[in-house]
């Protein structure tokens, strides 16, 4: 038996980051939205726990136990006793090191993808508190859609959506580290009281309306500056979107990657193809949110 789960790529359309908490996480406000770029994790059954990988950026992908598909495969084989004897493979779209949670997806999609091959039947509850496990964007990967998280990210409220929401993705040539871009947050704030993390209600409103002019005003990230910081040519990314009509512009989650609103599919395309043509990014990809989460194909 073979078992393939599909499972999205995200865009913080808010992040809203507090100080570093005595575990070295951060609270956050974070309003993730899953849009149309998705890995694909199969799972089949084998001699041993076997991770590879293929597509975009495949050889960056770690293959071994550190994997987060791996962890997943591990921990849902602890709880119920199985012998975590799989092959997982993952077929990549969503950037490494991107900062649209290709990791986290991978996670997450291992994860419902072992609760189907073993018949485990876990319970949503235990596969998410797996998820909040492996990491603070998995749980999100696991569910899609429009949420709220919460805590450190892993705690998530359900949001509603009015509408489909047109964006564009450049790529940069190289990646960023997640924990790298907090510790330049930590730094850039050194001394500075930082607020307590909080959603916009005004953001909230426009993604329940559909309005992507109303979004694009409301639309925030605390880390884009860090980010800026460690890979400044991101500057010029931003201010070509801009330039090429984007509603707005913004790094996606950690970076590098950056996101782009559009006013319709058509000024997507506009906007794909004026990045290209920038030489500020490798590539531009252009998709929808909200997206389903993991969905067993």
């Amino acid at each position: 038996m073979t078992v393939t789960v599909r499972v999205p790529a995200k865009v913080n359309v808010q992040l809203a980051v507090g100080g570093a908490r005595p575990d070295g996480f951060h609270d956050l406000a974070n309003v993730f939205l899953a849009v149309g770029l998705y890995d694909e994790v199969t799972v089949t059954p084998a001699d041993e726990l076997r991770v590879t990988c293929a597509g975009p950026d495949a050889a960056q992908v770690p293959l071994d136990r550190t994997n987060l598909a791996a962890r997943a495969a591990l921990e849902l084989a602890r709880r119920y006793g199985i012998d975590p004897a799989v092959h997982l493979h993952i077929a990549k779209d969503i950037p490494v090191a991107g900062g649209m949670a290709g990791g986290s997806a991978d996670g997450a999609g291992a994860l419902l993808a072992c609760d189907a091959l073993w018949g485990t039947n876990a319970s949503r509850d235990e596969l998410l508190d797996i998820c909040a496990e492996l990491g603070s964007d998995v749980p999100f990967s696991l569910v899609g859609g429009a949420a709220l998280g919460t805590g450190r990210g892993e705690q998530l409220r359900a949001l509603e959506v009015g509408g489909t929401f047109h964006w564009v993705f450049a790529m940069a040539e190289r990646g960023l580290s997640t924990p790298a871009v907090f510790r330049e947050f930590d730094r850039m704030n050194e001394g500075v009281r930082v607020p307590e993390p909080a959603a916009s209600q005004d953001l909230l409103d426009a993604l329940a309306k559909g309005d992507a002019g109303a979004l694009a005003r409301t639309v925030s990230n605390d880390l884009q500056p860090a980010a800026l910081s460690l890979f400044p040519a991101l500057a010029d990314t931003l201010a070509a979107g801009r330039t090429a009509g984007a509603l707005a512009a913004l790094v996606s989650g950690s970076g590098p990657t950056t996101a782009f609103l559009a006013a319709d599919a058509g000024s997507a395309q506009t906007i794909a193809e004026a990045l290209l043509a920038s030489g500020t990014c490798r590539s531009a990809r252009v998709t929808g949110s909200p997206a389903p989460g993991a969905t067993v194909l």
